[in-house]
């Protein structure tokens, strides 16, 4: 242990001040006809898919510059008094700086706008050879969620291929927890939900692009989906401090306090954000009333930039946060004076360095090292089982890029090095007698020697292990015309409790049809997903197998199986089309088959986990989304997905507790929990020039995959009786029933000149305070309510 932290604080302190790689660089320069720099011009960046907009007034030489740029093709402005007006499609797609000088004419000389060649004012990306998504801060900040509410999950859910779940998750295309996030360059796979991480801030994010299809080759590990956040930055900001502070407030006695920080001195520039945040409602709750679920959370963030010369640009950056909070009880539990809480603690830091090597390429590094822990807590009242966990996942990863364009070519070379120690502490014991009671039809024998009502004692498991992933790439996007190719191909070698390796082609094409403002698009995909590490070991022990009904060991032929890597072929074509430059329409149908695909079991309804992983599975899905940009003050999206999971046992990795796990062993495919046959996300804008702004947003799910429980059983439980109103369980398979659930929000804010002053702005979630579950019994998650209706407000204050 100690040399191991000797040695990450050396590889950390010899790679001072990385730079992640994921934004580009605009320089430039505003010249008269003369030749000579033009001060005080207006120079717009701007895209209006994602609706990102930065401004800067060129310098006393006409010079200007664009700094933590996210990658895509933008429309570049330039306005200046006496000239005509400027404009220019700009493609940012690498870290190499790009350098460009604006030439003005004369307005007495040309009486209309100056377009360059090569100017696309279709609302398509032509480079694009797979589904992706972007939004920026303003849009996400706007969103009209509940005070203290995931962020950056909710702008996720405005997306199509994805199913709404507890506390946060999601299903990105079929998948349980199968979702990376990459921070500036800092890849993060663990689960980020509620229940068990600290989730990200929204308030650090300045773009979120998302990757479901054709996912680039530097991606590896997690990557049903992709989100790739690039950080905000005090560069640009033109102030050498500048900030804000907002208080929120809302129902379920919510409390949120964010303070940001920003500025700049030169070559450096800085950003901070702290945000604390306590509820009553932390978790969705599991039954219809709002029984112990109290908790509070801190979340930090920090950037620092630093351009150490004309050729090597550096950063750091850090993040750290906790939570503590109660598990939201059953009436049962609530009145036997269950209290058990969960702890949670991560930090994150990670460091950077990019270097010119030419106009045309550049190198780059990183080097980060993620901590995070978490504690479940018992409590003397404790029903049906009592349990106890600590698990501690360390990671460190360490990465290296080559970019360079040249020609037809964007070239992309990289390595990685990924290493994870795990410890796990894990502790249950059962409590009530009539839990598994001998000569029951769901007796299970195994766990009599740890039932305390019988005289047994605590089940106890402390193990630690230590993986690592390597990995290298190659990554070719070439420009033919109106073709674009997408030629990348990764290995992955796996070394953890199962070892395997695997080469994975990424392929994708487009071609756009200019006339008709057209992108076709097709990619093959093959991915090696990576077992999740949260409860590895416990679910791969020889030790905890002694928990394995003798059913269910017949049925596999021994206690456990250790999980595997999951290999997956991903198939997607789709078509963007621009309507009428004034809309956007992006459609894609997608078909994935998979060998040991990975899910989660739920440990007896307590909220703890452990990963499991199935024979097959087989996902067809077909999504729609359409994006207006604003125009007169409105704009808007509305995303459409279906998704059809069949899976097929029997189960090849993990435990394997209960009897109903025997039927599961011996039955044929079964439809999942994550299937969904329509769920619908809209959203509506208004922006007026006064300060006024309005949003509504409306979700509609068809509803996922319930247990299939028996009415009656249900109906005589106290618990779950309640419950039987909002879940559909005589439908083949049973359901969760429909739901639609809007929400709206309204802000005023005042400026002086160009600067902020304050904003007021006050959401309502849920306005029809609609009753309805997103899981009921399922042995992989529970039972989870959406909701109810909650008001907030949140006062800014900018200085």
């Amino acid at each position: 242990m100690g040399q191991f932290t000797i040695l990450v604080v050396s590889l950390l302190c010899l790679s001072a001040g990385l730079r992640a790689q994921s934004s580009a660089t605009l320089e430039g320069r505003v010249l008269d006809p003369a030749g000579l720099g033009v001060p005080e011009a207006v120079v717009q960046l701007e895209d209006a898919l994602t609706g990102f907009q930065r401004q800067v007034a060129s310098r006393s030489d006409g010079s200007f510059s664009f700094t933590n740029v996210p990658f895509r093709d933008y429309s570049l402005s330039v306005y200046a008094q006496g000239f005509q007006p400027w404009a220019q499609s700009v493609p940012l797609r690498t870290n190499i700086p790009v350098q460009l000088d604006v030439m003005l004419n004369l307005e007495a000389v040309y009486g209309e706008l100056t377009v360059v060649a090569g100017e696309s004012s279709d609302l398509v990306d032509p480079v694009a050879t797979g589904t992706r998504g972007s939004l920026h801060q303003s849009a996400i900040e706007r969103m009209p969620v509940a005070v203290g509410s995931r962020g950056v999950e909710a702008a996720l859910m405005s997306f199509p291929g994805f199913a709404a779940n507890a506390n946060g998750a999601i299903h990105s295309r079929g998948a349980h927890n199968q979702m990376t996030f990459v921070v500036d360059g800092m890849p993060i796979s663990d689960q980020l939900t509620g229940a068990f991480a600290t989730s990200l801030d929204e308030g650090m994010v300045q773009t979120l692009e998302l990757f479901t299809g054709n996912v680039p080759a530097e991606y590896g590990g997690k990557i049903s989906g992709v989100a790739n956040i690039t950080t905000r930055s005090g560069q640009g900001t033109g102030r050498v401090l500048g900030g804000s502070t907002t208080i929120a407030a809302g129902q379920f006695d919510t409390l949120m306090q964010t303070t940001q920080l920003a500025g700049e001195s030169g070559r450096l520039g800085y950003f901070g954000s702290f945000q604390a945040m306590k509820s009553h409602r932390f978790l969705d709750q599991v039954a219809l009333e709002n029984m112990h679920n109290g908790g509070h959370s801190q979340r930090g963030f920090g950037r620092v930039d630093f351009q150490a010369g004309d050729r090597d640009w550096l950063r750091f950056q850090g993040m750290a946060g906790s939570s503590s909070f109660e598990i939201a009880n059953l009436p049962s539990q609530h009145e036997a004076g269950q209290r058990q809480r969960q702890q949670l603690e991560d930090w994150s830091g990670w460091l950077g360095w990019v270097r010119s090597l030419s106009p045309a390429s550049t190198l780059d590094a990183t080097a980060s090292y993620r901590v995070s822990e978490s504690r479940f807590l018992p409590s003397p009242g404790d029903t049906p089982v009592t349990a106890a966990q600590q698990r501690q996942l360390r990671t460190l990863t360490l990465a290296g890029r080559y970019n360079r364009v040249q020609g037809l070519h964007t070239l992309r070379l990289g390595a990685d090095w990924q290493q994870f120690p795990v410890k796990e502490r894990f502790s249950f014991a059962v409590t009530a007698p009539e839990f598994n009671a001998p000569g029951s039809p769901d007796f299970i024998p195994t766990l009599l020697p740890f039932d305390l009502s019988r005289g047994g004692r605590w089940f106890n498991f402390n193990e630690r292990g230590r993986g690592s992933l390597s990995s290298v790439f190659g990554q070719d996007t070439l420009r033919l015309g109106r073709w674009t190719l997408s030629l990348g191909l990764r290995f992955d070698d796996y070394r953890f409790l199962t070892k395997g390796q695997q080469w994975q082609p990424r392929l994708g094409a487009a071609f756009h049809l200019r006339e008709t403002g057209t992108v076709l698009r097709v990619s093959y995909n093959r991915t090696y997903q990576t077992p999740p590490n949260e409860n590895l070991l416990l679910a791969n022990s020889g030790t905890a197998a002694d928990l394995v009904p003798p059913g269910v060991r017949e049925a596999v032929g021994g206690a456990f199986l250790a999980i595997r890597p999951e290999r997956q072929n991903v198939y997607e074509a789709g078509i963007q089309q621009s309507l009428r430059g004034r809309m956007s329409l992006n459609v894609a149908y997608y078909h994935k088959n998979s060998v040991d695909m990975q899910d989660n079991d739920n440990f007896f309804n307590t909220g703890i986990i452990f990963p499991t992983s199935l024979a097959q599975s087989r996902v067809n899905g077909l999504e729609a989304r359409l994006v207006a940009p604003e125009y007169k003050g409105f704009s808007g999206s509305l995303s459409a997905t279906h998704a059809r999971i069949v899976v097929t046992p029997p189960f090849t990795g993990g435990l394997f507790l209960g009897n109903r796990a025997v039927e599961a062993l011996g039955s044929g495919p079964f439809i999942i929990d994550h299937d969904q046959a329509l769920g619908l996300h809209g959203a509506l804008h208004y922006n007026s020039r006064t300060g006024f702004w309005t949003s509504w947003s409306v979700h509609h799910d068809s509803g996922l995959v319930s247990n299939p429980s028996d009415p009656e059983e249900v109906a005589a439980d106290p618990d779950y009786a309640p419950l039987l109103p909002y879940v559909n369980l005589h439908s083949d398979p049973p359901r969760v029933k429909p739901r639609t659930i809007a929400g709206f929000a309204a802000g005023y804010g005042r400026s002086a000149g160009d600067a902020r002053r304050w904003e007021i702005v006050f959401s309502l979630s849920n306005i029809t305070n609609r009753t309805a579950l997103y899981n009921f019994q399922s042995i992989f998650v529970g039972t989870r309510l959406v909701q109810p209706r909650t008001a907030g407000l949140r006062v800014r204050f900018h200085f």
